[in-house]
């Protein structure tokens, strides 16, 4: 078993157990939303990748994901921060690609799993440039695609016909990788600046949500 499904069986207690309401409830999804969807994932990257000419498509390491996505920023509270996501999600997929081109290219070499390395950095970009739990998720994963696509596509323009896995072998790691720790630093870091904000008068009635302080309803 990958980490990608221990993860995936981590989430799934805390959502269980009630652990994870807060952030579910940042990202605008409910706790049954959320395990069907970790359900999704989970059945999904056990189906064989779907072939698509010079392009393999794995359902529960693309397809789910970036359909999450796609929900999660229609669900969005404002333009800006889909703009954000948006914008992290480039950069994301800058950071992942560059990464890339600092290791060899034989992942024997490797004192660990490249892909792993892959997620845990991605994660943490998504994260810097999102800012919010929904941005930063939706770069984190999003971020790990478009890096497929572009590194894909050098190899296509110099003639190499190499297929592209979306979401399949590693992939499905990375991006079950990058979107935990996207979302697991978001809250961590929101958590930490709202209590330690929390005691100041000129922020007393206003609580750290999507990045930014917004008035507590009732205290404005």
């Amino acid at each position: 078993m990958t980490i990608g499904f221990i993860l995936l069986i981590v989430i799934t207690l805390l959502i269980v157990f009630g652990v994870a309401h807060r952030v579910l409830d940042r990202l605008r999804l409910t706790d049954r939303q959320a395990l069907v969807f970790v359900a999704l994932l989970f059945i999904g990257g056990l189906i064989p990748d779907i072939p698509m000419g010079l392009v393999t498509v794995n359902v529960g390491g693309a397809l789910i994901p970036v359909g999450l996505c796609v929900y999660l920023l229609i669900r969005a509270g404002t333009a800006k921060e889909v703009i954000r996501a948006l914008v992290a999600s480039v950069l994301t997929a800058v950071g992942v690609y560059w990464l890339g081109r600092l290791f060899p290219n034989e992942p024997a070499a490797m004192p660990m799993d490249i892909n792993y390395l892959y997620g845990l950095i991605g994660g943490a970009i998504a994260y810097i440039f999102g800012r919010s739990r929904r941005a930063s998720f939706v770069a984190a994963v999003l971020g790990s695609v478009f890096a497929d696509f572009w590194q894909a596509g050098e190899m296509w323009y110099a003639g190499v016909n190499q297929t592209l896995a979306l979401g399949g072998a590693g992939a499905y790691d990375t991006i079950v990788i990058s979107g935990f720790v996207a979302v697991l630093l978001a809250e961590l870091v929101g958590e930490f600046i709202e209590r330690a904000t929390r005691g100041r008068r000129s922020d007393h009635k206003r609580e750290f949500v999507g990045g930014e302080f917004i008035e507590r309803e009732g205290e404005k």
